[in-house]
C-alpha cells in the first residue's frame, strides 16, 4: 500500500490542507484534488472512487471531504484503517470542522498526517500517541532559551554597573572642584586668623579647613546649645558622597525607565502578593466553561464584526471518577449555536442536554492539563445591542494641541473586570497631559500607548469619561483602539447542573468555573 497524499477539500474541490508523500508536482495534485468532486456521485454509498491510475478514499465530515489518494494496488481494507485513524486525529486539532477552523490548525494537522504516515505507508500508531509525538518539547529550544536569558540579564548587570560607575566619577568630579574651592578658602581665613591671634600657622597644628572657630563664634555656639560640649562645624553641605538616595542621583537609570527599559533596584526583597494563574483544580471533577470575544467596532459608530466562541472542557483527576455524564443547561440564546465533541452522543444531548460518550463503558480522559473538550459553540451578530462595551473617541486640533475625548458605554448585561482601554498616541517626548479621567492611566512610551484601566465596571460607574492633551496631530493616530476585560456572564448561560455515575452510587464532588474574556476587542 502507497499513500500518495492526505487531504481536506470543500466540497467544490479546493485544498484546505494537503500533504503529498510521494514525489509529485504541485499541478499534477491540484489537478487530482480538482477532479475529485466531479467523480463524485450523488446519493451512492460507496466510500471509494477510482480512476485509471489513482484511488480516492473518501469520507464527507460536514461540508469538507476528508481524502486519501493511493495507488490502485493498494490494499483496499488497509486504505480504509488510515482514513478512520484520519477522521479520529481531524477533530482533536480543530476547533471547528470548517473552512476557518481547518485553516487555523492547517500545520498542526500536517505534523499529526506525518505522525500516522511514513513515505506512504501506515503506522502502527494511536490517537493519543500521535498527540504525544506533536507535543514533544524541544532540548535544544529550552537550552536556546535559558542562553538568551542569561545573556539578557548578563547585559542589564553591565548596563547598571555602568550607569553606576558614570555616576560615581560625576559626583567625584563635582565633590574634587567644590573641596579645592573650600580647601583654598579655608586656608586664607585661618592663616589671616591665626596671624591676628599671634599664633603660627607652622606650629599650631591645625590643617587647613580643619573647622576651627573663633572665639566669639563659639561663644554663641554655647549659648545656643545649652550647656552642650561644642561640636566642630561639619563641612558644607554637598560635599562628599551621602548614603541613600538624593534628588539628582542616576540620571542614566531614570533616562533609560523614560524610554520604557525596567530597571531593577538594589531595594530587599518584600513580600508581595504576585497575580497568579488559576489554582490547581482540588475537587475530583472541575468543569470550565470559557468564551472568547472577538469584536471590531467602526469609529463612526457601528458593528463590524461580533464573533463568540466557548467551551466546555472537563478535568478529572482519578481514573475511578471517569465514568459519568454531565446535565447541562443553557440559557436558551437562540443565536448560540451548540456542537458536541465527536465522541459525544448526540442523540443523548438532543433530547435530554446530557453530555455522555457513545460508548457508556468507555470513560472520559483523566489527567488531562486543559481537560477534555466536551462541548463547543459559536454566537454571531450585527445587532450592536448585545455589544458589552462600546467606546467612543473625539480627537479635535485647536491650535499646536489635539484635544482627545475618550468615553466608555458599558451594557448592563454584566459587570466587567480589569478593564484596560489601550489608546496609540503619537511620537511625544513627554507623557500626555490627562485632564480628566475616572480610574487610572498608564503612558508606555516605548509603543507611545496610553492605557486606561478600570478594575470594575458596574451599575456605580457604567460610563465614564477621559481627557488628554497631546500635540497637533492627525485623527487617525488614535486608532485602533485595543480593550481588554474579563467578566463572570457568558452570553450562553451555559451551566452545569449535575454529574450523573454511570455505575451508580452517589455523584462525585465537582467545582465549576466560568470566564468571559476577549480576544481581540478594536475600535477602528
Amino acid at each position: 500500500m502507497v499513500v500518495l497524499a492526505a487531504s481536506i477539500i470543500s466540497k467544490s474541490g479546493k485544498a484546505l490542507v494537503s500533504r503529498q508523500f510521494v514525489d509529485m508536482t504541485r499541478i499534477r495534485m491540484e489537478g487530482l484534488l480538482a477532479a475529485f468532486p466531479k467523480l463524485v456521485g450523488t446519493g451512492k454509498q460507496h466510500t471509494y472512487v477510482e480512476t485509471e491510475n489513482v484511488r480516492y478514499v473518501y469520507q464527507p465530515i460536514e461540508a469538507l471531504y476528508l481524502l486519501v489518494i493511493t495507488n490502485k494496488q493498494s490494499n483496499i481494507l488497509e486504505d480504509l484503517e488510515t482514513l478512520r485513524m484520519l477522521s479520529k486525529i481531524v477533530p482533536e486539532y480543530t476547533y471547528s470542522l470548517d473552512e476557518e477552523g481547518i485553516g487555523r490548525a492547517a500545520f498542526e494537522l500536517i505534523f499529526a498526517f506525518d505522525e500516522l504516515i511514513s513515505l506512504g505507508h501506515k503506522e502502527t500508531v494511536t490517537v493519543a500517541q500521535v498527540k504525544q509525538y506533536c507535543e514533544m518539547e524541544s532540548h535544544e529550544e529550552k537550552l536556546h532559551k535559558l542562553v538568551m536569558a542569561s545573556k539578557i540579564s548578563e547585559t542589564r548587570d553591565v548596563m547598571k554597573r555602568k550607569a553606576n560607575e558614570i555616576e560615581k566619577n560625576k559626583m567625584e568630579k563635582n565633590r574634587g572642584d567644590k573641596g579645592s574651592y573650600m580647601s583654598s578658602m579655608g586656608t586664607s581665613r585661618l592663616e589671616s586668623t591665626f596671624n591676628d591671634m599671634g599664633i603660627s600657622s607652622s606650629n599650631s597644628g591645625f590643617s587647613s579647613g580643619s573647622g576651627f572657630i573663633p572665639s566669639t563664634d563659639q561663644d554663641s555656639f554655647s549659648t545656643k546649645s545649652k550647656g552642650r560640649p561644642a561640636a566642630p562645624v561639619s563641612a558644607p553641605q554637598n560635599i562628599g558622597m551621602k548614603l541613600g538616595k538624593s534628588q539628582g542621583t542616576n540620571k542614566f537609570l531614570e533616562s533609560l525607565k523614560a524610554e520604557g527599559e525596567m530597571i531593577v533596584a538594589d531595594v530587599p526583597p518584600t513580600l508581595s502578593k504576585s497575580k497568579a494563574a488559576a489554582p490547581p483544580p482540588t475537587d475530583p471533577l472541575t468543569l470550565t466553561v470559557e468564551e472568547k470575544l472577538n469584536v471590531t467596532l467602526k469609529r463612526d459608530g457601528g458593528l463590524s464584526n461580533f464573533d463568540v466562541q466557548g467551551t466546555l472542557s472537563l478535568q478529572i483527576l482519578e481514573d475511578k471518577d471517569a465514568y459519568i455524564q454531565v446535565q447541562v443547561e443553557s440559557g436558551g440564546n437562540p443565536n448560540v449555536l451548540f456542537k458536541t465533541h465527536p465522541n459525544i452522543n448526540k442523540e443523548l444531548y438532543s433530547n435530554e442536554s446530557v453530555l455522555g460518550l457513545k460508548d457508556p463503558n468507555r470513560p472520559f480522559p483523566t489527567g488531562q492539563g486543559d481537560g477534555v473538550s466536551l462541548l463547543r459553540w459559536r454566537m454571531q451578530s450585527t445587532d450592536e445591542s448585545v455589544v458589552p462595551l462600546t467606546i467612543n473617541c473625539w480627537p479635535s486640533v485647536s491650535g499646536n494641541d489635539t484635544y482627545v475625548s475618550i468615553e466608555y458605554e458599558a451594557s448592563a448585561m454584566s459587570d466587567l473586570q480589569n478593564v484596560v482601554i489601550s489608546v496609540p498616541l503619537p511620537a511625544l517626548r513627554e507623557a500626555p497631559n490627562v485632564t480628566q479621567i475616572e480610574g487610572d492611566w498608564r503612558y508606555d512610551p516605548r509603543n507611545s500607548v496610553l492605557e486606561w484601566s478600570l478594575d470594575l465596571i458596574d451599575d456605580s460607574n457604567r460610563s465614564g469619561a477621559l481627557e488628554f492633551v497631546v500635540p497637533a496631530a492627525d485623527s487617525s493616530a488614535f486608532f485602533p483602539i485595543s480593550v481588554r476585560f474579563t467578566a463572570t456572564k457568558t452570553f450562553s448561560d451555559l451551566k452545569v447542573t449535575n454529574i450523573l455515575p454511570i455505575n451508580g452510587g452517589p455523584p462525585p464532588k465537582f467545582s465549576q468555573r466560568v470566564q468571559l474574556h476577549t480576544e481581540s476587542y478594536q475600535v477602528v
